[in-house]
C-alpha cells in the first residue's frame, strides 16, 4: 500500500523505539530522514536495512518529490527526524502535504515527544498548554514574545540550546521571578535531570552548572499553578 509513515524516533534512549515502529521501519521501501547518519545509526542498532534520502528543511520540497515517486509506485516510504515526532520543532510539515496533496495516505506512527514528556512530570494541572519550541536567539525577541507567552496566563513549553539556556532562564526570572517552571536536561539519556521551583530558584540552579552539553525543554505554568 502506498503509504507514507511519519514515525517518532526516541529523543535519547534508544529503547523508546516502539515495536510497531521498528516493524514498519523494516517494511517501508524507502526512508526519508532530517539527518541521514543519525537515522542510520537508529537502523543499524534494530538491524534493520533499507534505503536512505535525505529530507531536511533545506531540501524538504525537492526530498518530497522523491518520496512520492517512490509512493506513486505503490511502495510504502516513512520518514524520521533526528529526534522525537518529526514537525514538532522538526522538518516533516512540508512532506506531509505534498505527500497528501499528492493523494496519498499520512499515518502517524506515536512515539517520543520531548514536549509531552516534560508536561507528564511537571508536576502542573494546567489544562491549556502552549508549544512554541526555540525562540529567537535575538535578545528584544526573545524576551518580547516571552513576555506575550506569559501574559496569556497558560501554560507553555519551550526548547532551547545549552548556549542560550542561561540567557532564557534570565528574561524568565526577571518577567516573573515566582512563575512556576519545571526544566528537563538531557531527557531519556545517562545524566538527565530534572527542577522544578520558581524561575528564581532554577536560574540559580543552573547559573552553577557546566552547561556545554543537553538539550533543554522547559515548562512554564500558567497564573493559577498552586
Amino acid at each position: 500500500m502506498a503509504v507514507l509513515y511519519i514515525i517518532g524516533t526516541p529523543i535519547g534512549n534508544l529503547g523508546d523505539l516502539s515495536f510497531r515502529a521498528v516493524e514498519t521501519l523494516k517494511s517501508v521501501s524507502l526512508v526519508a530522514c532530517e539527518d541521514t547518519r543519525v537515522t542510520l545509526k537508529l537502523l543499524n542498532h534494530f538491524s534493520i536495512k533499507v534505503p536512505l534520502v535525505s529530507c531536511r528543511t533545506q531540501n524538504e520540497k525537492t526530498a518530497a518529490e522523491r518520496v512520492i515517486t517512490v509512493l506513486n509506485e505503490g511502495k510504502a516510504a516513512a520518514y524520521t527526524s533526528d529526534a522525537g515526532t518529526p514537525g514538532i520543532s522538526d522538518p516533516g510539515s512540508v512532506l506531509v502535504s505534498a505527500v497528501a496533496e499528492a493523494g496519498h495516505d499520512v499515518i502517524p506512527i506515536p512515539g517520543a515527544s520531548a514536549f509531552t514528556a516534560l508536561v507528564s512530570v511537571s508536576g502542573a494541572r494546567d489544562k491549556t498548554v502552549i508549544f512554541d519550541g526555540f525562540l529567537s536567539p535575538k535578545p528584544g525577541r526573545r524576551r518580547k514574545r516571552l513576555k506575550e507567552l506569559l501574559d496569556t496566563g497558560w501554560a507553555f513549553v519551550l526548547y532551547e540550546s545549552p548556549f542560550r539556556i542561561l540567557k532564557l532562564l534570565e528574561d524568565l526570572a526577571d518577567l516573573d521571578s515566582e512563575r512556576y517552571i519545571c526544566v528537563g536536561r538531557e531527557m531519556t539519556k545517562i545524566h538527565e535531570e530534572y527542577k522544578r521551583g520558581p524561575a528564581a530558584g532554577i536560574l540559580a540552579f543552573f547559573a552553577k552548572k557546566e552547561l556545554q552539553k543537553g538539550e533543554f525543554a522547559i515548562f512554564v505554568s500558567g497564573h493559577n499553578h498552586k
